[in-house]
């Protein structure tokens, strides 16, 4: 009897401890955020994913009535700001500016200070942007069937630009490269600017880049678009195919931007950060400057955007391993 009674009073103990630590959850998120809070930015300043991040973080203050503090710490190809964050206190009051350039860190590191499907709780996904290939209007291509067709015609000859080692150009390119079959050299710049001005006068072959500096100079005539990258046409862009309507779905690759707080933050947090972000995303004039950017919507519930970030990176470790890509350090 004396058992069943001790029994007894250890069910009901834990049944108070979880419905205590449940209103607790509860109470901390009905209280976030007290407080600004720090956005980590893992690059240096005046990045695109950084333009994107202000847009909608602007709006999601007014939302919460805190502002969010966007720091700025690059280092160590990214990870001294990336393991800030997954050693931060767990309370709701930093984040990490995500983005498909986390993929990158983990193929281009012998070893990493933090655990990229460990450490972080996934939040919200402000949405993806297409990239474009482009080749100068003196090649003569029209389309990725002519730059496949020129490719085969002579293996080895033609070249891509990409703005560095493990950067969206070289991931797109490379992408495309195994997709078609294609034998091209890869010509890795210090930085975009050096990429396109090459691909501009015809002495690299072709190159990927993010849609919104390549508008003007696809108006212009100065390069010629071939196809982008995501699944969908971009609507700046609605006569360019897509590289799976070239035939060539492997091809795809999509750059991406988000929010990530330490693992163990209160899930009730999460998802709050979650619901404001997209609330923001859903404001006309939020709305509007993201699409200007090219930035594509594409809705995700955290656990989404979770199994999402995790199969990034699987992809991307997949790849590098594919096409021989040894870590630098």
């Amino acid at each position: 009897m004396t058992s069943v009674r001790a029994l007894r009073g250890a069910v009901a103990s834990a049944v108070l401890m979880i419905f205590s630590q449940a209103v607790a959850v509860d109470a901390v998120a009905d209280t976030w955020p007290s407080r600004p809070i720090s956005a980590i930015s893992a690059v240096s300043a005046g990045n695109a994913g950084d333009t994107i991040a202000r847009i909608v973080l602007d709006q999601v203050s007014k939302q919460i009535g805190q502002s969010f503090v966007l720091e700025n710490r690059p280092g160590g190809g990214g990870t001294i700001g990336t393991a800030s964050v997954a050693k931060a206190e767990p309370d709701g009051y930093t984040v990490l500016l995500l983005t498909s350039s986390q993929s990158s860190y983990v193929v281009l590191h012998k070893t990493l200070s933090y655990d990229p499907f460990r450490d972080f709780a996934p939040a919200a996904l402000f949405g993806v942007q297409p990239s474009v290939l482009v080749a100068a209007p003196s090649k003569g291509w029209k389309s990725v069937a002519d730059l496949v067709a020129a490719a085969k015609a002579k293996p080895g000859a033609l070249n891509f630009a990409s703005a560095g080692l493990g950067s969206a150009s070289h991931w797109a390119a490379e992408r495309l490269r195994l997709a078609t079959g294609i034998n091209v050299q890869h010509i890795p710049f210090r930085g975009p600017v050096e990429a396109f001005t090459e691909v501009m006068t015809g002495r690299v072959d072709f190159y990927y880049l993010p849609i919104t500096p390549a508008l003007p100079n696809i108006r212009e005539g100065k390069i010629v678009a071939l196809a982008v990258s995501t699944p969908q046409r971009a609507p700046a862009l609605p006569d360019v195919q897509t590289v799976a309507e070239a035939g060539y779905p492997d091809a795809e690759y999509l750059f991406w931007g988000g929010l990530a707080f330490p693992a163990k933050t209160p899930r009730a947090i999460v998802e709050r950060l979650h619901a404001e972000t997209n609330k923001a995303l859903a404001v006309p004039a939020v709305r509007e400057r993201l699409t200007q950017l090219g930035v594509l919507p594409k809705p995700m519930g955290v656990d989404e955007f979770t199994t999402f970030f995790h199969n990034e990176i699987t992809s991307t470790v997949k790849l590098a391993k594919d096409i021989n890509l040894v870590p630098t350090n």
